[in-house]
């Protein structure tokens, strides 16, 4: 491993940080690639908190790479259910067949991005932790601390702004001990130089960082432009005929891509249906990252044989449970739980509320 002659004070102040203020976190007791890639993939817009008993139930259910690649897609999807953006599932599933395939886990920032969603960031972290490589990791928590301390307005969504801060952060990285830094950094992000209201006045650096002695510490990173957001209006029918419920797996290219859902109806017009439609909650809002969502939920009991549309098919009300989908549709079968133990007891459905709320 190559030397440095000199290490910067950022660095050095931020290595000892660390050694006493770094998060214990269970991915961190191994260097192991495979539960590290893992924790990388599931922490990608994902709360710490959260991630945590999703990477247990990972682990637990696919200890190796090679049990995660036999698994079925809908198994995987489901394990995922609840963490959203559901394409890093898919991904995952897909490299870690890649891994299987070609015999070993790449050890190389080349050849871990070959693997399906594997992208700079995601590659630098598994080089440096599990393999000691001298590769520099930049994500949002690197971004704010690099601007703040020192002083850059350069965007950092510009190309010229990113290119900056990944030669500015391979150059503060420590060769002697990559991982340290990597993960030191982040920490120090999502610790100390928080996005809303930081702890400059306890922070280690605040002296020589060119934010806080200019009062623009609230002003950085800076951003050139805000992504528009799409607006959707999602109508949900829960159809229930005789103990069973119309569901697809929804198609690909659109938001929740192989997941399930009930009968679905975009836009502002309910088509004819037949039997008794309850209405249940109106104009539920969720928000994804470039998409907001008005839905309205319904509970249809329809006559028999309702006719299914194209695409649709029967699933038994007991079998709901098995097959994953997104939140928003979980917030349906809340309703339909709600509504259902009101007005008649239903324990299949009781069972599916239960399940949701320990989502």
């Amino acid at each position: 491993m190559p030397n440095q002659p000199t290490i910067h004070p950022f660095t050095s102040t931020l290595l000892t940080w660390y050694r006493t203020n770094g998060r214990d976190l269970p991915w961190r007791h191994t260097t192991a690639p495979y539960p590290i890639w893992l924790s990388e993939v599931i922490l990608q817009q994902t709360r710490i908190s959260q991630g945590i008993a999703y990477w247990e139930r990972f682990m637990s259910r696919f200890p190796t790479v090679e049990s995660l690649a036999g698994a079925e897609e809908d198994e995987v999807l489901r394990l995922w259910q609840g963490l959203g953006y559901y394409s890093r599932a898919r991904n995952l599933h897909a490299a870690a067949k890649q891994i299987v395939k070609q015999g070993y886990f790449p050890d190389t920032l080349s050849g871990l991005l070959q693997l399906k969603g594997v992208g700079e960031y995601t590659a630098a972290a598994i080089a440096s932790f599990a393999f000691h490589q001298p590769a520099a990791v930049v994500d949002g928590n690197v971004y704010r601390v690099l601007s703040r301390y020192f002083g850059i307005e350069a965007p950092i969504d510009t190309p010229s702004g990113k290119s900056t801060f990944k030669h500015l952060a391979q150059s503060m990285l420590s060769h002697r001990d990559p991982s340290s830094y990597n993960q030191g950094i982040m920490d120090f992000g999502a610790l100390v130089c928080t996005p809303g209201i930081p702890s400059c006045t306890e922070c280690p650096l605040h002296e020589s960082c060119e934010a806080y002695r200019g009062g623009i510490v609230h002003l950085l990173p800076v951003k050139s432009r805000k992504a528009k957001t799409r607006k959707r209006h999602l109508i949900y029918i829960y159809v229930n005929e005789e103990g069973k419920s119309a569901w697809r797996k929804r198609p690909t290219g659109d938001i929740w891509a192989g997941l399930w859902e009930p009968l679905l109806v975009e836009g502002d017009t309910l088509p004819p249906l037949e039997g008794i439609l309850h209405p249940l909650r109106m104009g539920v809002r969720h928000l994804l990252t470039h998409q907001e969502i008005i839905a309205d939920f319904y509970l249809l009991e329809a006559t028999e044989g309702f006719p299914l549309p194209e695409g649709y098919q029967w699933i038994a009300e007991d079998k709901l449970i098995q097959y994953g989908h997104s939140r928003l549709v979980g917030m349906l079968l809340e309703a339909v739980a709600d509504y259902v133990s009101f007005h008649v007891p239903c324990p299949i459905l009781e069972d599916v509320h239960d399940n949701e709320a320990s989502q």
